[in-house]
């Protein structure tokens, strides 16, 4: 059971009410906070003309009906708010186009999307853009997206990414345009009846759902024993000291860059130490704030950054579903913890005690809960929840499992993509984190007030990563002014030892011998990444952990690419 993505039609008017979290999104967003997510796909050349773009776009409308629909809101928020035709809609109005300055390198894409990303997007249209960007070095093009976070999560936007793209070179677009003729908009009547009838009904039936969710969560006493003692645990991590200096209001403006690796080389580092790829990722990014801290000479003993994890709760049925199907946990990340196998663990441990104590569902359960408050309520939870000063998150990162096979748009190979998260406020850095075709990109944000000194984060993710498949190497590598204990907390409960009985020191000893052979990294540690002006081949290769598909001339392409965005093999192996 999940909370239904909207109510539709009241006497046959066409009003799908955006659902709880959905709207939460809406609401919190201001102008310093634009809340929509977004992609930079960088492409081979030559660059296509901005009527292609617009052609292709067109064609696939048909399959994307939320692009073409507009929020309706009641003055003062007295009803949820719902999605409707736009009556006046023109594909021109969202499909972009701007030069990337020369010489085209990195430093330029990185500027001239940080200034697109800073936009809101307008909110009397369709809240999407493409932004077709050429000028890039080597030949190359890309598309930036942008799409409102009330429209979808990351996993539903990487199921939009797969309607526009094909799987070979020789699929062009096919569909032609469908003569779409926009719903017209409900009387004033009726637009008040139907929000009066979901104003009593939507809280009920939400209050009667409950029980039913909370079994599907909770299904058993010893399963609710558990989440009770992860909600203790909990408590007492979010008690420890946290990186304050991280915190601090934001402005309008925007700082964006991304770093890459290979995925099969954190899948090395997985198979050697266990746990998954995604506790891997999180202590890579450990390691890039420890280096942002002590070039700020904040990092102190015990010291942690705490980030806001968000879970995918969306299930097969849900597959394509434009909306948001999100849980989130809490994470302490242990900076002050100089030993990077340590460091691994101690985010290891921590995360399987989160899992195993389901605490995903509390936010869950939590978030339905809100849905029996008014609209009006609502809205004042969501802005307080980014806009009131608070210590507990400093950071949120969020990964995102993408196809690890080539994808093509009008006969050109996408070669790299490189995602975006907004920021919330008093939080000036998100992290997201997208796979494509063997490779990991790491997609930083930051409020301009955080910019100066973000290269250093960029570089100490890479550093994370390099520690892991050379700990030997570790110890020349980590400039700390001063060693600091290798058994500090990570703040949860005796911060869950070990499972084996090695010692970090002994596992370096054991691994004293290890290759230092090239670990296949995009980028050498301590460059900040500067894909686009070098083509990258990652391949699967043997790596029976990543997904292959060898599309045949009678496949489905789009039909496939959806599943595999979406599914549960890929989820469940990067969570």
């Amino acid at each position: 059971m999940s909370e239904p993505a909207g109510d539709r039609g009241w006497q046959g008017v066409d009003m799908e009410r955006m659902s709880t979290l959905d709207a939460g999104f809406f609401f919190a967003e201001h102008a310093n906070v634009p809340m929509h997510l977004g992609a930079l796909a960088v492409f081979e050349g030559p660059a296509p003309s901005y009527q292609e773009v617009v052609g292709l776009y067109t064609a696939k409308m048909s399959r994307m009906r939320r692009y073409r629909q507009v929020v309706r809101t009641a003055p003062l928020q007295m009803f949820r708010p719902a999605w409707a035709d736009d009556e006046h809609f023109d594909i021109r109005h969202h499909i972009r186009h701007a030069p990337v300055a020369k010489p085209g390198r990195a430093p330029q894409v990185h500027s001239l999307a940080g200034e697109i990303y800073a936009q809101p997007l307008d909110r009397s249209r369709p809240l999407w853009e493409a932004w077709l960007l050429d000028g890039i070095q080597a030949g190359r093009w890309a598309i930036l997206s942008k799409v409102h976070h009330c429209m979808v999560d990351g996993v539903g936007g990487a199921d939009l990414m797969a309607e526009v793209f094909e799987l070979r070179p020789d699929l062009e677009p096919s569909e032609q345009p469908d003569g779409w003729q926009p719903e017209p908009g409900p009387s004033l009547a009726v637009t008040l009846a139907s929000g009066l009838l979901d104003a009593v009904a939507w809280p009920v039936r939400v209050l009667a759902d409950a029980p039913g969710l909370m079994r599907q969560r909770l299904p058993a006493q010893a399963v609710i024993a558990q989440f009770a003692r992860g909600l203790t645990s909990g408590a007492r991590r979010l008690t420890v000291p946290a990186a304050s200096c991280l915190n601090g209001p934001i402005g309008p403006d925007r700082r964006w860059a991304w770093t890459t690796a290979s995925l099969t080389r954190v899948k090395e580092i997985r198979a050697e130490f266990g746990g998954t790829v995604n506790d891997v990722l999180l202590a890579a990014i450990t390691r890039g704030f420890r280096d942002l801290l002590m070039a700020r000479r904040e990092l102190s003993e015990g010291l942690i950054v705490r980030s806001l994890v968000p879970i995918s709760i969306r299930c097969a049925e849900e597959r394509g579903v434009t909306t948001n199907r999100l849980s989130a946990v809490l994470a302490n990340l242990p900076v002050a913890e100089s030993d990077p196998i340590l460091r691994l663990r101690l985010v290891r441990d921590q995360m399987d005690h989160i899992k195993g104590t389901h605490q995903a569902a509390g936010a869950q359960l939590l978030t339905h809960m809100l849905g029996a408050a008014p609209p009006t309520l609502l809205k004042m939870c969501a802005r307080a929840a980014l806009q009131i000063p608070q210590p507990l998150v400093q950071t949120m990162t969020t990964n995102v499992p993408g196809p690890q096979f080539p994808l093509y748009v009008l006969g050109r190979q996408m070669v790299q993509v490189h995602p975006y998260a907004p920021i919330g406020d008093n939080v000036k850095i998100a992290i997201a984190i997208f796979s494509y075709h063997g490779q990991l990109s790491f997609g930083i944000t930051a409020d301009s007030s955080a910019a100066p000194d973000l290269d250093i984060l960029a570089r100490g993710i890479q550093r994370g990563l390099a520690e892991l498949q050379r700990p030997s190497a570790a110890a020349s590598q980590d400039d700390a002014p001063q060693e600091l204990s290798a058994r500090r907390s990570a703040g949860s409960s005796a911060q869950h030892r070990p499972r084996d009985n090695r010692g970090a020191r002994a596992v370096r000893g054991q691994r004293s011998g290890h290759s230092s052979r090239s670990a296949g990294a995009a980028d050498p540690p301590g460059e900040l990444a500067a894909p686009v002006t070098r083509r990258q081949s990652p391949s699967p290769g043997t790596d029976p952990g990543q997904l292959t598909m060898t599309p045949g001339p009678d496949s489905q392409p789009q039909i496939e690419l959806l599943r595999i965005f979406t599914g549960d093999g890929a989820a469940r192996e990067l969570l």
